[in-house]
């Protein structure tokens, strides 16, 4: 018995603390007054044909007020929707993609890549995958 909520509770802090995965730091070194991408940390599932909708934040240092201009590409077999979004710095920093998976796209995993560009600063990026299974 034990051993079982020991699992559980294991299973339980990995989802919890594990569910997002950030870039490097870009804007400035300091911590206050940079920023994040925080992307998918797991492979997020996409049957053939469907659509998935993902969440990508943008973590923003306490002093850190400029807009973000995000570039986001996807692997050849799969679209993103939209390529390009600006997070101005009065904006929510959640920006919902929509991953599109075509009927005949080969079963597989695909990378989305995401690029924070502030307007100055140094840049940053990520990447997180899509995983296309059979319906």
């Amino acid at each position: 018995m034990k051993n079982a909520i020991t699992i559980v509770m294991t299973l339980v802090l990995a989802t919890v603390f594990g569910c997002q995965s950030s870039s490097q730091r870009g804007g400035s070194a300091l911590k206050a007054e940079g920023f994040k991408i925080a992307v998918p940390t797991f492979g997020t599932e996409v049957k053939q044909g469907e659509v998935q909708i993902v969440t990508v934040s943008l973590e923003r240092g306490e002093y850190f007020k400029q807009d973000v201009k995000l570039q986001i590409k996807a692997s050849t077999g799969i679209s993103v929707d939209p390529t390009s979004v600006i997070i101005e710095a009065s904006d929510k920093p959640d920006v919902q993609l929509r991953i599109a998976v075509p009927k005949d796209a080969a079963i597989g995993e695909y990378r989305v890549s995401v690029k924070g560009i502030p307007k100055t600063g140094a840049s940053t990026s990520t990447e997180f995958n899509i995983k296309v299974v059979s319906p």
